[in-house]
């Protein structure tokens, strides 16, 4: 979901941070309220999120989201390669966001995924760029479910009203 190569807004409430996503998945939920993890998580492809606000610099100001995922559903990829996360959906994505020291305008998340089809964990540092237009242009995706068109092989097929 933190791929970013659609727009991520940031709202951040006293209970929970949410991050809105410009295309399908819509949007990721962050519980910061204190709890723990339930005891059972229903499966989603975005997951299950937990995070704390840390004041790293101890001037008063939280400045760090660390966030854990877990719970997730599958079949499910790593990135936009495709790579295959383990089908035992069991994976584990600790993150660690915040705003760049030197120029306020980039932020980071700084993700680690452990993984069981991974050797050892994963880490990347995806970076945004803010953009600076106070009204930005985002673009509706709509995927419907009841799409009628059908891939065999190379060709596409499309569903008649009846269904054949």
């Amino acid at each position: 979901m933190m791929m970013a190569f659609i727009p991520l807004e940031f709202v951040v409430t006293p209970d929970t941070t949410y991050i809105l996503i410009g295309m399908y998945d819509h949007f990721r939920r962050i519980y910061t309220d204190g709890r723990d993890w339930p005891a059972n998580i229903e499966p989603s492809f975005q997951g299950y999120s937990i995070g704390k606000w840390i004041d790293e610099d101890g001037d008063g100001t939280y400045d760090v989201l660390e966030v854990e995922t877990r719970g997730f559903k599958g079949p499910r990829a790593y990135d936009e390669l495709g790579l295959p996360l383990h089908v035992d959906n069991q994976s584990v994505f600790k993150e660690r966001i915040y705003r760049d020291k030197a120029d306020p305008n980039i932020m980071h998340d700084l993700i680690t995924t452990i993984d069981n089809a991974l050797t050892r964990p994963w880490v990347v540092d995806k970076k945004y760029i803010r953009n600076p237009n106070p009204r930005p242009v985002w673009r509706e995706y709509d995927l419907n479910e009841a799409n009628a068109q059908i891939m065999i092989g190379k060709e596409n097929y499309f569903l008649s009203w009846t269904g054949t």
